[in-house]
């Protein structure tokens, strides 16, 4: 029991860390703020999929990737609030791997977008940037967290014990 607690743990910690790093990438590119957004770590929200310790293990990537790039505050709160939402609702759909990157992609874009036009106060509307976060989300867990959860699947049995 105590061997598992601490296995769930490490496995949070290193993708809150994995999630920090991508971000970081995507942040130095230009990809990770702003109107269009195409963070490499949201690939990562496919991981509850295969484990529950990626629902902590993203919300808190997602928290410290935020101060890190130097999001306003209730950036920091409600982007981070998104991805736990879509975490924990992959999670709940992890029975069908194909549904499994919805839940981020929706959770993104009912959140996201109200904080791009109140919080940053950006020019365009909520439609507006809920299509430019929706397609961003969209390539990120869409086409890459599908790409990598299949990737996974395969190693599924060495990776998540």
């Amino acid at each position: 029991m105590k061997n598992e607690k601490m296995q769930l743990m490490t496995h949070a910690a290193a993708i809150a860390a994995l999630y920090v790093v991508l971000t970081l990438i995507a942040n130095a590119l230009g990809l990770a703020n702003y109107a269009i957004q195409v963070r490499f770590s949201e690939a990562l929200t496919i991981l509850p999929y295969f484990t529950p310790a990626a629902i902590p293990g993203l919300f808190l990537g997602c928290l410290i990737s935020n101060l890190l790039t130097g999001g306003a505050l209730l950036d920091v709160i409600f982007g981070s609030l998104a991805t736990l939402l879509g975490t924990v609702g992959t999670y709940l759909l992890r029975k069908n791997k194909w549904l499994t990157p919805i839940p981020p992609i929706v959770a993104n874009i009912l959140i996201v977008p109200y904080v791009l036009a109140y919080v940053y106060k950006l020019e365009g509307s909520i439609p507006y940037f809920m299509v430019t976060v929706g397609i961003g989300e969209i390539i990120s867990c869409g086409v890459l967290g599908m790409l990598l959860l299949n990737v996974l699947q395969k190693y599924r049995k060495y990776i998540f014990r």
